[in-house]
């Protein structure tokens, strides 16, 4: 499936196709503490979840950026349902090119989570 540039005026967001997902960018997106937060909490729901589920705390302008590097990257797909626009984590696309990275990461996540709440 070749990926389709968004027309002016579609609702449609981009993705990048399981070929064109890079361990780099994945890592990229996964580094900081909020995408992270997003992405843990998406695995954790295993569905998809609206953004303004997310409550975080930073301003909308800096939580569409977030989610827009975790979309570029390849880690969740993004699609509007309505009004709303959701996002899913892409799991099976993540574990099909990088076998346990993500349960590793987000195991690690976790236990550092623990770590720092025994700390």
């Amino acid at each position: 499936m070749t990926p389709v540039a968004p027309t002016a005026g579609s609702r449609d967001l981009p993705h990048p196709l399981p070929e064109e997902i890079r361990l780099e960018g994945v890592l990229h997106a996964l580094s900081d503490p909020l995408r992270l937060q997003v992405v843990r909490e998406l695995a954790a729901d295993g569905d998809e979840l609206s953004c303004s589920h997310f409550d975080l705390p930073v301003t909308k302008s800096t939580t569409t950026h977030h989610f827009r590097v975790l979309r570029e990257s390849g880690v969740i797909r993004q699609v509007y349902r309505g009004t709303a626009k959701m996002n899913g984590l892409r799991a099976d696309d993540l574990d099909a090119l990088f076998p346990g990275l993500l349960d590793s990461v987000l195991g690690a996540a976790a236990r550092q989570q623990e770590r720092l709440a025994d700390g």
